[in-house]
């Protein structure tokens, strides 16, 4: 993982070239966003809040990279990210979510981010604790006299030979075959109970089973249980309980709020959807009312969240449609305002087709050798073959849907689909697609257009 300053515009370019084919311009442009991020942080005084993110819309049709670009720019800076489609927003009163759930998800997945962080950073002392009580199970410590004397020196010492001993083989896994008694405290917490009036159900954060759990008082609600487990499963266990134990819930909440008003990501995927080219009708009044409300929120506002109020002032919002139908100017002039940079990604073509399906590190024909090898089969592409691959998927892209690179799934789906079947009962060692076999797969498909529509 790069650090921050090592997030250079050319290194974050170079990275997501190892995963997305062409669209330099795009990549460019969200890169030189990233490290502006960090510059502004470096920026000390007022003039760091004054500093807003040049916020990004992405034009171009399903497949050539868009999500990607975002996806893979979020994993680059280890920030939160979130995916959303803009035509599942309404409306604030009508069915659907609001618009501020973006911000309240995104705090979630933050806050699930860096517990999962924090936890590993204490695994180690968490695992440590964990066995000291394992061993207290295993070696009970020496027991008092009835006058309430502890025991004598020298058994002490023959409680920790034991102990000792006991220790060696725990670490050992020589008592992993063992069971043991571990006490599971039944506790329950006030329920917690949050509701906002304007924002829609989906923020109503409460749970009715735990509610009426502590509304009623159950006998014995806090007493003590215990579960046997093997001695792995109690290490685990305890392990576990100890991390949460050692990680402040606090701390947890500070340092998520932090990375989502600073380095946040969200990716506004179909805005074309919400556009309003004719605004005589229901339809475009409400598509525009969505933009509205989108405005405060890409503007710079506080979101209430159960966590306490978000400020998205300083999140990047990234945009992406197809703008088929409509185009960017149709949004409304205060949103298209918030959105400076517009990048049109190109249509790809023979040519990217066969680069992607070679050079990315997760390329398809990657992909699949992998799968086949978990089979104990080995899959090879002749050069010709991945050549041919790439002429049928930019083929079918011209005379139906362009739907871009997902067209290949597609095709190495129906080029491989018998294999994939056949491969646990069929012994055989190694594949290999040549040129013949693609012809005698896909020719018949693409030249038969009505049967291409259905299976490519």
């Amino acid at each position: 993982m790069l650090q921050h300053n090592e997030l250079t515009p050319a290194r974050i370019v170079a990275e997501l070239d190892k995963y997305i084919i062409g669209q330099d311009k795009a990549k460019r442009s969200v890169a030189i966003a990233l490290r502006n991020r960090w510059r502004r942080q470096q920026i000390t005084g007022q003039m760091q809040q004054e500093i807003i993110p040049n916020n990004i819309i992405l034009i171009g049709p399903t497949g050539v990279g868009k999500t990607e670009i975002a996806r893979r720019l979020s994993r680059l800076a280890n920030a939160p990210f979130i995916k959303v489609e803009a035509s599942k927003f309404t409306e604030v009163g009508y069915v659907g979510r609001d618009v501020e759930s973006m911000v309240r998800d995104l705090m979630d997945i933050a806050i699930s981010q860096v517990k999962v962080s924090m936890l590993l950073e204490v695994q180690d002392i968490a695992y440590q604790y964990a066995f000291e009580k394992i061993l207290d199970i295993l070696v009970p410590l020496p027991k008092k006299h009835a006058n309430g004397t502890e025991q004598k020196e020298t058994e002490k010492e023959r409680h920790q030979r034991t102990r000792d001993k006991m220790s060696r083989m725990l670490a050992a896994g020589k008592l992993d075959d063992r069971n043991v008694e571990i006490k599971i405290e039944d506790s329950f917490e006030m329920p917690h109970v949050e509701i906002f009036s304007n924002v829609g159900m989906d923020f109503m954060d409460f749970n009715i089973g735990d509610m009426m759990s502590n509304l009623i008082p159950f006998k014995g609600s806090n007493k003590e249980k215990t579960k046997n487990m093997s001695v792995p499963e109690a290490l685990g266990y305890l392990t576990e309980l100890e991390a949460n134990n050692l990680v402040n819930k606090e701390k947890v909440v500070e340092t998520a709020k932090n990375l989502v008003e600073n380095n946040g990501i969200i990716f506004i995927d179909e805005i074309d959807k919400i556009t309003s080219p004719d605004k005589t009708n229901n339809i475009d009044v409400s598509r525009s009312g969505v933009q509205r409300d989108l405005l405060p929120i890409v503007e710079g506002s506080s979101v209430p969240t159960k966590y306490g109020m978000i400020d998205t002032s300083h999140i990047l919002f990234i945009a992406a449609g197809a703008f088929h139908i409509s185009k960017p100017s149709d949004l409304i002039p205060e949103l298209q305002g918030r959105f400076p940079i517009r990048e049109e990604m190109s249509s790809l073509s023979k040519e990217d087709f066969e680069k992607i399906l070679v050079e990315p590190e997760n390329a398809l024909t990657k992909q699949y050798k992998a799968i086949f090898e978990a089979e104990g089969v080995k899959l090879s592409f002749e050069k010709k073959a991945i050549s041919l691959i790439a002429e049928f998927a930019a083929l079918a892209n011209e005379k139906m849907e362009d739907i871009g690179a997902r067209r290949l799934h597609t095709i190495m789906n129906n080029l491989l689909d018998e294999y994939l079947f056949d491969m646990p009962d069929k012994k055989f060692s190694t594949v290999s697609v040549t040129p013949k076999m693609v012809k005698e797969k896909l020719n018949k498909i693409i030249q038969n257009e009505d049967l291409s529509r259905y299976i490519l």
